[in-house]
Parts: C-alpha cells; structure tokens; sequence
C-alpha cells in the first residue's frame, strides 16, 4: 500500500515538472519582452552575460544560455579573466570558447580580459571602480538590451564574482545607461535548494522572480556538455555538481535596481 502511494507521489511530481516546463517554455519569450519592451524579437534582441572565470558560463548560466539562444537572442560573453590561478590561462582560454560554442554562443560574440588588476584568485578585491568602467565601455560598445551577471552572493560566495555585482549595481546606480538597458542578477540560492538537481524547479518557478529560464533533458545534457570543455577544472567533487546542482537546469533573476548615485568607490 505504502510502495503505491510512494509510486503515485514521485509520478505526480515527475507530470508536474513536466507541465512546468512546457508552460515555461510558452511563456519566456513573453517574460523577455516584458522586461526588455521590445516589439519584436530575433536579431533585435542583444543580451551581455558578464562573468568572472572560464567555466561560469555554463557551470551557472548554462540554462539562461542555451535559452536565450534557443529564442534567437543574440548571447554575447564578457568574462574578466582568463582564470590564471594555476597558471594556466591559456588553456582555460580556449576551453572556454569550446564550452561556448556547445552553448551556442559563437566565438565573435566573446570578449576575456587578461588584466593585471583583475587576476583570479578568491583573496583579490576587484576593484569596483575598474571593474564597472570596463562593463560600462561595452554596454556602450554595442546595443545591450539586457546584462546578467551575478548577485551579491556570487552564487558560490567567490570573491571576483561579487566584485561583479558590486560594479554593475554601482552602473546602474551612477550612470545613464544606454536604450534602458535591463540589469539582472542571478539568484544565489540556498546549499539544500543547490544541490537537489530537478527537483528544486517548482520551487524556483513558484517563488517570485524576473526571469526564470528551465532547460529538458536535451538543454541538460548540452549544458553538461559544455562543462566537460573545461578540462582543467574536472575535479572529482564537479563531476557531482554536474549531476546534483540545480544550476545545470535552472536560473532564477532578479532586478538590479537603479537607485540614486552613489558616490563611494572601491
């Protein structure tokens, strides 16, 4: 009796995942259009992704990614560093243009800094003023209707990626930018909620958020694709983030808001 209604419980769940994701599906096109305020959609539509290392990109926005390209916007990738920690940038460098082009972001979309004032390393404070004037000089560069990037938790806690979030709430709080473009900062959720891989969607499609964006089974296994690309970071314990962290399905955003200025500098 109690095996059945076990069986019943775990199917119910798995039709509701299901009917989650094809509602979403329907519907994310519709939530990027809110936020953006844009008529039409395809080539009119440019979203930055703004990270810190090699492997960011798909180890926590893979789903946004692979999402955003799969309803024709134009993805671009602004990673700061080469992610030199072990001295091996160059490779790290390259990985990441192979991850990218599993991801579907083509290589002339790809910007990755090798600035001395921003190496990678967890103990280093970027400082915000640079950090934001970079991000600055290539929203303008080009027509960005949207940026996501970190929040102030940087997800896993790293240093170099709060520094992000600082140096774009500072953009948003101190300068005009360009077409109104929309600021959005990934969710950084709690251990339990990380690492309960599917099965955290309905909470992450329940609770309140600007964007969410939810891969399948095929989004899933072109992310995990995208994160074998990066060699040098294949570690025993990533392997069971790949597996259990609910990044590798999920992403969750929400408003970085623009407030007055703000005169402190980092």
């Amino acid at each position: 009796m109690y095996l059945w209604l076990v069986v019943i419980v775990v199917v119910a769940y798995l039709f509701c995942l299901k009917c989650i994701y094809y509602r979403h599906r329907r519907s994310l096109k519709h939530g990027i259009h809110a936020l953006t305020k844009l008529e039409t959609y395809g080539s009119d539509l440019n979203c930055l992704v703004v990270t810190a290392h090699p492997d960011d990109e798909c180890m926590f926005f893979g789903p946004t990614i692979i999402r955003l390209v799969e309803c024709n916007v134009n993805v671009h990738l602004l990673c700061l560093s080469e992610g030199n920690y072990y001295n091996r940038g160059a490779e790290r460098r390259q990985e990441l243009f192979n991850s990218c082009a599993k991801l579907g972001i083509p290589s002339s979309r790809i910007t990755i800094l090798n600035h001395k004032n921003l190496p990678d390393d967890p103990k280093a404070e970027w400082r915000v003023s640079l950090v934001s004037s970079i991000i600055l000089k290539h929203l303008r560069a080009q027509t960005f209707h949207m940026a996501l990037t970190f929040d102030g938790r940087g997800v896993s806690g790293h240093s170099n990626h709060v520094a992000i979030y600082k140096a774009v709430r500072h953009i948003a709080s101190n300068h005009q930018l360009p077409n109104d473009c929309c600021l959005l900062s990934l969710v950084t959720v709690s251990l339990l909620r990380k690492y309960v891989s599917f099965l955290e969607l309905p909470v992450s499609w329940l609770l309140p958020s600007v964007l969410c964006c939810i891969i399948g089974a095929n989004g899933y296994r072109q992310c995990k694709a995208a994160m074998l690309c990066h060699r040098t970071q294949l570690v025993w314990f990533r392997y069971l983030y790949i597996t259990f962290s609910r990044y590798m399905f999920v992403n969750t955003f929400q408003m970085i808001p623009r407030g007055p200025k703000v005169n402190q500098m980092y």
